[in-house]
């Protein structure tokens, strides 16, 4: 079972504490020491240069690794003591009393959270009384990622409501947590026990959740590699041909494509392959008159057809 996204927080903060006493240390002996795969602790060292001291950055952690050894390059310069300016201090008020409401959160988490602020607060002095005027409102995919994250960490089955915008319908389905993970949008990777296979969730198309008694038991399965995004088409999948315009150019930014061939006028003749067409369905809708889908013939029918229909629906209205 993947761990929860509070659960590699605490490991990431264990991990930079454990890494500066043990310099040169054996990625086959950290990723045991922490119980976790080489494979979870390469993605740990791929944030943690990311992170430093300070949110203006400058003063990054310096981790590398050869895929054999870890090297910290500069453990000397970040070892002095945390010194927040009065803007830092603000954030991380407003931060920690918004996170502190998310419901779903573990009470032990909430409390350690709830104590962390109040020294927080004593320390900012002045600035704590100006962060308190200031708020954050999570939108509800914050609630859902809440729900998740307590079911993963408590082993436990999900009801959800979910929409599919390729079926543009609304279903309700019981399963098992795997993970969360975020590739533009925030995921969820579950097995699903209506359709008994590993599905994924965007979580602002949950439109209700709700936790389950059943313990949560997905089979053992490989976690996928998410490394060239969330979307890998296969060279088995049905090829599709949509052709777009200047103004639809940005479709092969965003989709993943076998070609994508200039034509007159600045347009593009773009090939893609996808395991469900129908779901393009939507992209020729969204690009109106800057693109159309060339091939399948079916979908490029279907496309047209509900093209007419919501033109009449706004004609009626």
């Amino acid at each position: 079972m993947a761990a929860n996204a509070i659960d590699q927080t605490r490991r990431m903060l264990s991990l930079v504490t454990y890494l500066r006493e043990r310099p040169g240390a054996h990625v086959a002996d950290v990723a045991r020491a922490f119980g976790i795969t080489e494979d979870e602790l390469i993605s740990d060292l791929d944030v943690l240069p990311m992170c430093g001291t300070s949110f203006r950055g400058g003063d990054l952690l310096d981790i590398d690794t050869d895929g054999d050894r870890i090297w910290w390059h500069n453990p000397d310069d970040v070892a002095e003591p945390l010194r927040l300016a009065a803007d830092e201090a603000t954030a991380l008020l407003v931060a920690a009393r918004a996170v502190a409401t998310l419901p779903g959160l573990r009470e032990g988490d909430r409390d350690a959270l709830v104590r962390a602020t109040a020294k927080l607060e004593a320390a900012a002095g002045e600035v704590a009384g100006a962060s308190s005027r200031l708020s954050v409102t999570f939108e509800s995919e914050g609630g859902v990622f809440a729900e998740v994250d307590r079911a993963i960490s408590e082993r436990r089955r999900l009801w959800v409501r979910y929409y599919s915008p390729a079926r543009d319908e609304l279903t309700e389905r019981e399963v098992d947590p795997i993970r969360l993970f975020a590739v533009g949008h925030t995921y969820m990777e579950a097995w699903c026990r209506l359709s008994e296979a590993r599905r994924t969730f965007r979580l602002d198309r949950v439109a209700e959740i709700r936790i389950l008694e059943e313990a949560a038991a997905p089979p053992e399965l490989e976690l996928r590699d998410l490394s060239e995004g969330l979307v890998q088409p296969s060279a088995d999948d049905p090829e599709v041909v949509v052709e777009v315009g200047p103004g639809g150019r940005w479709v092969a930014e965003y989709y993943p494509h076998d070609r994508a061939e200039e034509l007159p006028g600045g347009g593009l003749r773009i090939t893609l392959r996808t395991p469900d067409p129908a779901s393009l369905k939507r992209l020729a809708l969204r690009l109106g008159s800057d693109g159309r889908i060339v091939s399948p013939t079916g979908l490029a029918d279907s496309a047209r057809e509900a093209a007419t229909a919501a033109l009449a629906a706004y004609e009626g209205v």
